[in-house]
């Protein structure tokens, strides 16, 4: 990048100029307060109230020297800025802010002191929650992958540590049972209703789904790009799922809305909103229950990996065979071994042996 060309915004922050013609700074996460930063960009006093900003600090009363440039914070910061940061998806980068704000919380070292032992000891303090261990870990070793190759540190200090291993079977599925129950209290045209089948129909996470509207539209088509994977699904609405949409009140652009008649603003609120709902039909589970029964669904009906892949917006076939291996062993042998007959008719011969009457009869 030529030194000319200015210098990418960090997150949340953006540049104005005053009517004076000064270039000004600030912070604003969302609908949170409105930060003045230094209007010196880049530097370190600036990225000193920066990572304040963001972490919710109070900004140092001293500023940063030169040396605050071999601090963890400081690459945290930069990482920030990147053009991989910029890559990974949204919700990716709100889960990795919020687990390397809290690193920074037990102290800002030089990264380039951190050690391997010093990782696993970050693992194994959060062996208590194996979820929240194993992404911290992958934050880490994101944050390294990246500092090794920009020649920040020599080597990645999360190669070789040892993630905390826990199985779980995760979000109960639901159950056939369970969409019924749900029907019963919740009839078409009601905002629920329609919601229950777009999950079912669609495979569609919740973060993506109180998004979805009739612009994601053709004919019966529906066609959406991913906000977790950027993946591009496209599905076909059946008959019955149209026919909820159009006895259902819902926005320009999406299928749910509020009592109101406005859209959910944030997957967060449309997940509890959902949640309460199911909760009222006296089920005890989640939205994403329905994705799980989907797949399963769609699995025991004979779809392959690559098609569940292009149906959830799945990037690994590990996910996909996860639902293939558990699908119905039982009528899916009797489904391939008809396949197999319908074959053997195709490729035996038709003729008995001679001292057996011939009871094959070819159709």
């Amino acid at each position: 990048m030529s030194e000319d060309m200015p210098r990418k915004l960090p997150l949340f922050v953006n540049r104005e100029r005053s009517r004076h013609g000064r270039v000004m700074f600030f912070f604003r996460r969302g609908k949170g307060a409105r930060v003045r930063l230094p209007d010196a960009f880049p530097s370190p006093e600036f990225d000193a109230a920066y990572l304040a900003a963001l972490t919710g600090r109070k900004p140092r009363k001293s500023p940063l020297t030169t040396s605050a440039t071999d601090r963890l914070e400081w690459l945290v910061g930069r990482f920030m800025e990147s053009g991989r940061w910029a890559a990974t998806s949204p919700a990716t980068r709100r889960q990795r802010e919020l687990l390397y704000l809290s690193a920074l919380k037990n102290g800002n070292p030089r990264f380039a002191s951190i050690a391997r032992k010093h990782m696993q000891e970050a693992v194994d303090a959060r062996a208590k929650t194996p979820a929240l261990a194993k992404n911290y870990l992958k934050a880490m070793r994101a944050l390294f992958t990246w500092a090794v190759r920009n020649d920040h540190v020599a080597t990645n200090p999360c190669d070789g540590v040892e993630p905390i291993e826990y199985k779980t079977e995760g979000f109960p599925p639901w159950h056939p049972d369970d969409v019924r129950q749900f029907c019963e209290r919740w009839e078409v045209g009601t905002s629920p209703r329609l919601a229950l089948e777009l999950f079912l129909t669609s495979g569609l996470r919740r973060g993506d789904l109180h998004k979805a509207g009739r612009q994601h539209l053709r004919g019966n088509v529906f066609s959406m790009r991913t906000a977790k994977t950027s993946v591009e699904i496209t599905v076909e609405f059946p008959p019955f799922l149209l026919d909820t949409i159009a006895a259902t009140r819902t926005g320009d652009l999406h299928f749910i809305v509020k009592a109101d008649g406005q859209p959910f603003t944030s997957k967060e609120s449309f997940g509890n909103w959902f949640s309460a709902r199911c909760r009222e039909a006296g089920i005890q589970k989640s939205a994403h229950g329905l994705r799980k029964l989907a797949a399963t669904l769609a699995a025991n009906d004979g779809a392959s990996a690559h098609e569940l892949m292009a149906m959830f917006g799945w990037v690994k076939i590990e996910q996909a065979e996860t639902y293939t291996r558990k699908a119905d062993r039982k009528a899916l042998g009797i489904k391939s071994s008809v396949r197999v007959a319908g074959q053997m008719e195709n490729i035996m011969p038709l003729t008995s042996g001679p001292d057996a009457p011939n009871l094959r009869v070819k159709h």
